[in-house]
């Protein structure tokens, strides 16, 4: 996928940029070159390979150090509540913004 520079224009209106002389063609040839890299890879033969949970663990066996999944703190909901203007059922009460 090459892009071309109205692209980069488009991209830059899209994004709010405001590029300076010579700035859209040095984009264009990092983008484009940072696309040539992701075809690339594309291009690589990954069927039947196991994804990692970890990148060390291609080099070495790990054991992730995963915490018990246990309560820490208490349920303060009510007391966090007390300075609400508006509270319903427990949950928070805002005006309606959008129509």
């Amino acid at each position: 996928m090459a892009l071309n520079p109205s692209d980069i224009d488009r991209i830059a209106n899209l994004a709010r940029l405001e590029l300076r002389p010579g700035e859209p063609e040095r984009m264009l040839g990092a983008l484009n070159a940072f696309f040539d890299i992701v075809e690339q890879m594309k291009a690589v033969d990954t069927k039947g390979i196991e994804p990692l949970a970890h990148p060390v663990a291609a080099i070495q066996d790990i054991q992730l150090r995963l915490r018990a999944d246990a309560v820490s703190e208490p349920n303060n909901r009510e007391a966090n509540q007390k300075s609400a203007p508006a509270v319903e059922r427990g949950l928070f009460l805002v005006p309606k913004v959008i129509e």
